[in-house]
């Protein structure tokens, strides 16, 4: 059966979570039965119903919402998913323990698949055993399609767009400042987090897919100039204030550096990125990243301890399946802005772009994004030379996901740098 004669355009794997209950609605609103053949999948087929039941009352235009049950440990039933739809949406992590057979049935179906992962120890599996059979199989398998990793990877790309289109040569370095926000924490999140540094406790491979800047890019390709996420305080070079470092860095930039690579670098080899959280300026702008840098590494620390990662887990972390609260999502807000840095052959110039949304990052506004991400790819809404393998946001679908965040609500914008508005 080929991708464009499947039963559903889309199937929203993992519906009856926190995260997926949030997508779900998200396109209910957003679109009609006319636009988008969307069915339910999880394993609780009476949870589904459930889900199925309420969506209906709150949105006119649905009738009804096919439902797909199976087993995400079950790779029969997970085939028989994929083999019929054209894109599969997840939710269900963590995917280190969870995503790997959905990935491989997707592949096997020449099927398009979207995920919320920012567990780049799975991710750099993947890209090890599955692109090349990804590639083959003309199936875009695109991870971290939710706050990991969309406004870093897009902003980037569309400050290189505005770069080469305006400048006609691309930035050499990219500064990623989580400026702003507001969002919980749900059970999902942080079962994802301890899976991570449980693995780099544990594996080799892991532990060097952390401490590698370039370990996301293609196998032969994984050194190059970019020292890799700031560690310390540092004033900042474009903006002159003090910042800290970003507890996001470590996937976004390396997701930033595999769209570089999988395009064929046209940002160059000696590109650079890094993410960063600014503080201010002076002696208090110094405290405050000095204080922010302190306390990354004492979570990091408790992180990497097993005792200590086990009790943040059974006394911390909330539990698997608990989330914020409605009024939280809706109260919850960020700005990320990307400011790149070039020389054209009449000087410098210094390219801004900024991604916000007046919903909780990690759940509302992510929502939002993995949902827009998904209907990318089921309308082949794509400015994107691949046409298969394990890819990212920018990669994947480039400058056209901007659009479809701003439908979805988001502010999404790209232009000359003015200093004075900073």
């Amino acid at each position: 059966m080929s991708n464009t004669d499947r039963t559903h355009d889309l199937v929203l794997w993992g519906a009856t979570g926190v995260a997926g209950r949030l997508v779900a609605e998200h396109l209910t609103e957003q679109y009609t039965p006319d636009e988008l053949s969307l069915a339910l999948g999880g394993r609780d087929e009476t949870r589904l119903c459930e889900l199925e039941a309420t969506l209906v009352e709150q949105c006119s235009d649905w009738q009804e919402l096919p439902i797909v049950v199976g087993d995400a440990t079950d790779r029969e039933s997970l085939d028989a998913i994929a083999e019929k739809t054209r894109v599969v949406c997840t939710t269900v992590g963590p995917y280190t323990k969870y995503g790997t057979p959905l990935v491989e049935a997707c592949i096997s179906a020449g099927t398009d698949y979207c995920d919320l992962t920012g567990e780049v120890n799975w991710v750099r599996e993947m890209i090890d055993r599955y692109h090349e059979d990804a590639v083959d199989a003309g199936s875009r398998i695109v991870h971290s399609c939710g706050f990991d990793s969309i406004p870093a990877d897009l902003g980037t790309k569309l400050v290189q767009s505005f770069a080469i289109d305006e400048f006609e040569t691309p930035c050499d370095l990219v500064r990623i400042y989580l400026e702003d926000g507001r969002g919980g924490v749900s059970g999902g999140t942080a079962s994802s987090v301890v899976e991570l540094f449980r693995a780099a406790s544990t594996d080799p491979v892991a532990r060097q897919t952390l401490r590698n800047p370039y370990s996301l890019a293609p196998p032969g390709e994984r050194d190059g100039v970019d020292p890799g996420a700031q560690s310390f305080p540092r004033k900042d070079p474009l903006r002159g204030e003090w910042t800290a470092p970003s507890p996001m860095a470590v996937m976004n930039e390396r997701v930033i550096r595999r769209s570089n690579a999988l395009l064929e670098y046209p940002w160059g080899r000696e590109f650079e990125c890094t993410e960063v959280v600014p503080v201010g300026s002076g002696p208090v702008g110094l405290v405050g990243a000095s204080a922010v840098t302190a306390g990354l590494g004492a979570a990091t620390a408790a992180l990497a301890f097993g005792p200590t990662r086990e009790a943040l887990r059974r006394f911390a972390f909330p539990d698997p399946g608990e989330g914020p609260t409605r009024e939280e999502i809706e109260s919850g807000y960020f700005t990320l802005r990307v400011l790149g840095r070039g020389t054209a052959t009449d000087g410098p110039f210094v390219v801004e772009s900024r991604v916000s949304a007046d919903r909780d990052p990690g759940y509302g506004a992510t929502a939002k994004m993995l949902g827009e991400a998904a209907m990318c790819l089921v309308r082949e809404e794509v400015d994107s030379p691949l046409e298969g393998g394990i890819l990212t946001p920018a990669a994947a679908i480039g400058d056209p996901l901007a659009d479809g965040l701003r439908r979805a609500g988001l502010a999404v914008e790209v232009g000359e740098w003015d200093s004075d508005q900073t």
